[in-house]
């Protein structure tokens, strides 16, 4: 390839990269969970390089100011770059800390989920409010007024 800018086979690579990346971070193991993030950020960061200009070196007195690449989005990978790092590193340390405690990586399901699910599966609906608070008081009960009406007012 002669060619700096991007074509078909780049955007093509990008697109499995970020499809497989999405794929694995659908999985419940953490280890591969890092695996997606790393190649969804792979894949985002070169369509934000091939999302800019082409050219020479963006050094000023030593290329013409029309010729010169886009310096904007290099510095934008270049912060995505260390922001993946962190993130990855991060993930390492829960992924290792899982591996420590349960002898796997994989995320549990939680407790109050299952319980949901199985309310679900017998067609159960639950009725109780656990708080104390009157309906009248409780926030999640009550919609907030709309500015510049009281409660209890009906339009205009």
């Amino acid at each position: 390839m002669t060619g700096t800018g991007a074509n078909l086979v780049s955007f093509l690579a990008i697109g499995i990269l970020v499809g497989c990346g999405v794929t694995l971070l659908l999985e419940r193991s953490l280890s591969r969970v890092l695996l997606g993030v790393i190649l969804i950020s792979n894949g985002i960061n070169l369509l934000i390089i091939f999302g800019g200009r082409p050219g020479g070196a963006p050094v000023a007195g030593v290329t013409d100011p029309a010729a010169m690449s886009d310096a904007l989005p290099q510095a934008m990978v270049l912060t995505a770059i260390v922001i993946t790092f962190g993130f990855t590193a991060f993930l390492l340390a829960i992924s290792y800390r899982s591996w420590y405690l349960d002898g796997d990586d994989e995320v549990p399901d939680d407790i109050e989920d299952q319980r949901i699910k199985q309310r679900a599966a017998r067609k159960e609906v639950s009725t109780v409010d656990f708080g104390e608070e009157p309906p009248e008081l409780d926030p999640e009960q009550l919609d907030a007024p709309a500015p510049g009406r009281r409660r209890g007012e009906g339009p205009g």
